[in-house]
C-alpha cells in the first residue's frame, strides 16, 4: 500500500492559555493542557487525518513519555514501526504560553534526543524510507541527515523550516528539496531578504527557488501565503479562521502539502490546501484538530476561492 514517511520531531507539549492579556513577572490565571506535539508528530497525525497512510520516523526515550507518544499515534493511525528508541534518554518535551489571541507568545523546548536521528542510526529505517511515495523532513533532524536523505531518496522530499533556530539546516539540502515550507522569519534567515513587505516576500520565495528549492510556500500568518515556482510566484490571501490555537497551523499546512503532491496539485492550488488546514487547525484547542477531514479540508478550499 502506498504510504508518506516523515522523519521528525515528536514530543509532549505542556501548553497555557492566560484568561486575558498575559502579564509578565506574574502568575496568569488560565488553563494548562497537556498534549502530544512536535512538528513531524502534528504533520504526522493531520495527513492521517487527511487520509493518509503514514509512516512516522523519529527519536523516542526510555520513559513514560514515549509511551504516551506511542499511544496518541495509534489512536490516530500513524505507524511508528520504524521509529527509533534510546533508553538514555528523555522524550522530547514543548512548554508554550499562548497570548490572549490563542497566538504562541513564548516557548522552550527540550528535544535534544532528535540529534541523535543521524544517518547511521537511521540506516535500519532505510527500506521504509526509500518504500515511501513522499517523505517530509522537519529541521529538528540534524542538518547532515536532511541533506542526505533529501539527496539519496528518489521519492519527492517536502521540507518543513520548524523554526528560526533550526531553519539553517536546511540550507544545504535545497537543491534536492520538491517543497520548502518556511514562516517569514525563517525565509528571512535562509535568504537574508527582509519579508516584511509583499514584495519582500516575492524576492525572498523567489531567492529559494533560485537556491535550487523546486516550490515554495512562504507563509505570511493571516495575510496568506506567498508560493512560487520556477515559472510563477503568486500570493494568496488568507482566511478568517476562529483562532482558538494557532499552535500547529503551520504543521497542518505541510501536511496539506503532502496531500496535494500526491494528487499532483498545482502550484496555487497546492498553498490553497495549505491554508485550508491551518484554518481548520487554528479552530481547536487541539495541537490537531480532530474535526481535520479530506472531505472539510476539500470543503474548506472551496470556501476559500469563493
Amino acid at each position: 500500500m502506498a504510504y508518506i514517511a516523515i522523519v521528525g520531531g515528536a514530543n509532549v507539549d505542556i501548553g497555557g492559555f492566560p484568561e486575558g492579556r498575559a502579564l509578565a513577572g506574574d502568575s496568569n490565571p488560565g488553563r494548562v493542557r497537556v498534549s502530544m506535539g512536535g512538528v513531524g508528530r502534528n504533520i504526522a497525525c493531520n495527513a492521517a487525518r487527511m487520509g493518509l497512510e503514514v509512516e512516522l520516523i523519529t527519536a523516542l526515550g526510555g520513559d513514560a513519555h514515549a509511551d504516551l507518544i506511542r499511544a496518541d499515534c495509534a489512536r490516530a493511525g500513524v505507524s511508528l514501526a520504524h521509529a527509533l528508541c534510546f533508553p538514555d534518554a528523555a522524550t522530547s518535551s514543548y512548554l508554550f504560553i499562548a497570548d490572549e489571541h490563542g497566538d504562541m507568545a513564548l516557548a522552550v523546548n527540550d528535544m535534544g534526543i532528535h540529534d541523535r536521528l543521524t544517518v547511521e542510526a537511521l540506516a535500519p529505517a532505510l527500506d521504509a524510507l526509500r518504500g515511501a511515495s513522499l517523505v517530509v523532513l522537519d529541521a529538528n533532524v540534524p542538518a547532515r541527515t536532511i541533506a542526505w536523505l533529501a539527496q539519496t531518496l528518489e521519492a519527492p522530499v517536502i521540507a518543513d523550516a520548524v523554526s528560526a533556530a533550526k531553519a539553517d539546516k536546511l540550507s544545504a539540502a535545497l537543491p534536492y528539496l520538491d517543497a520548502l515550507k518556511p514562516n517569514r522569519i525563517e525565509a528571512q534567515l535562509l535568504t537574508g531578504i527582509s519579508v516584511e513587505t509583499a514584495g519582500g516576500a516575492s524576492r525572498a520565495a523567489r531567492a529559494l527557488v533560485e537556491r535550487g528549492a523546486k516550490r515554495v510556500f512562504l507563509t505570511l500568518g493571516a495575510q496568506g501565503v506567498c508560493c512560487a515556482d520556477a515559472r510563477e510566484t503568486r500570493f494568496l490571501s488568507g482566511g478568517h479562521p476562529q483562532v482558538v490555537n494557532a499552535t500547529g497551523a503551520g504543521d497542518a499546512f505541510t501536511a496539506a502539502l503532502a496531500w496535494a503532491r500526491l494528487r499532483n496539485l498545482p502550484l496555487s492550488e497546492s498553498a490553497l490546501a495549505g491554508m485550508a488546514a491551518a484554518t481548520i487547525a487554528m479552530e481547536s484547542m487541539e495541537t490537531v484538530n480532530p474535526e481535520m477531514s479530506p472531505e472539510r479540508l476539500v470543503q474548506r478550499m472551496a470556501e476559500l476561492r469563493g
